[in-house]
């Protein structure tokens, strides 16, 4: 079992960065395919990127490659998304996940744990 905690959402510009990250409590941080997804007022929970157990595999959204980037510090039992030119529509709470059963997945039901969310603000 793990449980999850993001931080580090807040108000930037539009073509600003932030830094969001998750921080584990467990002892199986590490066996763990950790995903972080977002949720605007009114809409579907939507994925944005996934990392594998091992950290060599990542998979992004179209409307974020290029711009965010998803890793990880076992170490540290924590997860990080960058994000890096940062629009107006990227407004949303953002979650991470973790899945005991996935390599990496886009599906938020295969993912055992979430945390609580972050709020990110994208003013233009």
């Amino acid at each position: 079992q793990v449980q999850l905690v993001e931080s580090g959402g807040g108000l930037v510009q539009a073509g600003g960065s932030l830094r969001l990250s998750c921080a584990a409590s467990g002892r199986t941080f590490s066996s763990y395919t950790m995903g972080w997804f977002r949720q605007a007022p009114g809409q579907e929970r939507e994925f944005v990127g996934t990392i594998s157990r091992s950290g060599g595999n990542t998979y992004y959204a179209d409307s974020v490659k290029g711009r965010f980037t998803v890793s990880r510090d076992d170490a540290k039992m924590t997860a990080y998304l960058e994000m890096n030119s940062l629009k107006p529509e990227d407004t949303a709470v953002y979650y991470c996940a973790a899945s005991a059963s996935a390599f990496y997945s886009w599906d938020p039901y295969q993912y055992n744990y979430w945390g609580q969310g972050t709020q990110v603000t994208v003013s233009s």
